[in-house]
């Protein structure tokens, strides 16, 4: 069956974009089942912003969420990139780097 070019729909913009017979062997010869659901245009702005897979800690980089706490060592406000739950201490970048040592 000969590959055709898809128009299809972006799901961020709207725009009806082109999704080339050659991306489709692309695709194909890289294992994807799965069509591209984002214009060109919006796939180059989310990875450019970090959000290419996950948007937080884990692909792909991008912001994390920080939260408020209070270093069990020295005593300074800092913020952590995970949820203190009270039941363990915590401790500032340099009180955790200087105890790893």
């Amino acid at each position: 069956m000969a590959i055709s070019d898809k128009d299809l729909t972006c799901r961020d913009c709207g725009a009806v974009f082109t999704f080339t017979a050659g991306e489709q062997e692309f695709f194909n010869s890289k294992g994807f089942t799965n069509e591209p659901s984002r214009c060109p245009a919006c796939r180059s702005a989310r990875r450019n912003q970090g959000g290419g897979y996950g948007g937080g800690g884990g692909f792909g980089g991008g912001q994390r969420e920080m939260h408020p706490a209070v270093c069990a060592q020295c005593g300074i406000d800092t913020e952590v990139p995970f949820l203190p739950r009270g039941d363990k201490p915590v401790y500032c970048s340099d009180c955790f780097s200087s105890m790893r040592r």
